[in-house]
């Protein structure tokens, strides 16, 4: 009896998403198992989000409902801020994003779409496992881009620019840190081996927490207002990154500041809700 039970919920957790699944392979297999698929996702996604977040910035000074909710309210984002950060955006995808996209399509095989979607359960441990790891890569990655000067000085100086952030600001990066975090975006749901539906929404997601953190608004939505106890940094915890850059490296937690002696709460904003 306890098999067939096992058996039964293992069943409908595969269920939950297999209309899903299947809608995407009758409709768009071609399309989800060519090689540059997940780069047009994340792409996509990225000036999606940046593209919302910017008309905020440009309503924000005459809308008193749009500016209450930002970081800092008395400090517009301004029309050389977006070309600034849109045209070193523009620069790092046509000369790093779009040639490794081209070349994925050259030599690398079309992926293999298995018929099954993954259970909710897999799905869900699947991209947590994502985020734990690339949390942990990429706070090893900031923490000695900050504290070896070449590194700094050579690679990640021009994200620190500007000390207010905003959407724009996420990908105003070196080629290099653009190529870091994609990279490992990339490689930990195949390290995980997990489903590429659960891939694709990794990407997805991390994209838009990416956004999110570097967006200079404080929504109740916001990520940090849904996760308690303080565990997860945010776009106020991050906006303090770009102001003390000592402190607050995670992406993601803030487990791994709290025990490297790096976290910091930032102090309350008239903004904060």
């Amino acid at each position: 009896m306890l098999d067939e039970n096992n058996v039964t919920d293992s069943q409908s957790q595969s269920l939950v998403l297999q209309p899903l699944w299947d809608y995407l392979l009758q409709n768009h297999h071609d399309f989800l198992r060519s090689p540059p698929f997940p780069a047009i996702l994340s792409v996509t996604t990225y000036f999606i989000l940046v593209g919302f977040y910017t008309v905020l910035d440009l309503l924000a000074p005459t809308w008193p409902c749009i500016n209450r909710y930002r970081l800092h309210p008395d400090r517009p984002v301004t029309w050389p801020n977006i070309w600034t950060t849109l045209g070193v955006t523009v620069y790092n995808h046509v000369f790093y994003i779009f040639p490794a996209t081209v070349a994925q399509w050259l030599w690398r095989p079309p992926t293999l779409l298995p018929r099954e979607a993954p259970t909710f359960l897999s799905f869900v441990l699947g991209i947590l496992g994502c985020m734990v790891l690339f949390d942990f890569q990429y706070y090893l990655w900031h923490l000695l881009h900050h504290h070896i000067p070449w590194l700094y000085r050579t690679f990640h100086a021009i994200h620190h620019q500007y000390n207010q952030t905003f959407s724009l600001v996420t990908q105003y990066l070196s080629g290099w840190e653009l190529f870091s975090v994609g990279f490992w975006t990339t490689v930990d749901p195949i390290l995980l081996q997990c489903h590429c539906l659960t891939a694709w929404s990794f990407m997805v997601f991390n994209v838009y927490i990416s956004v999110e953190q570097h967006c200079g608004y404080v929504f109740p939505w916001a990520m940090h207002n849904l996760v308690p106890f303080g565990l997860w940094g945010g776009a106020p915890k991050h906006d303090a990154h770009h102001q003390r850059p000592g402190t607050n490296f995670a992406p993601y937690f803030s487990h791994w500041d709290w025990l490297g002696g790096t976290h910091m709460v930032p102090s309350p904003s008239k903004s904060s809700v």
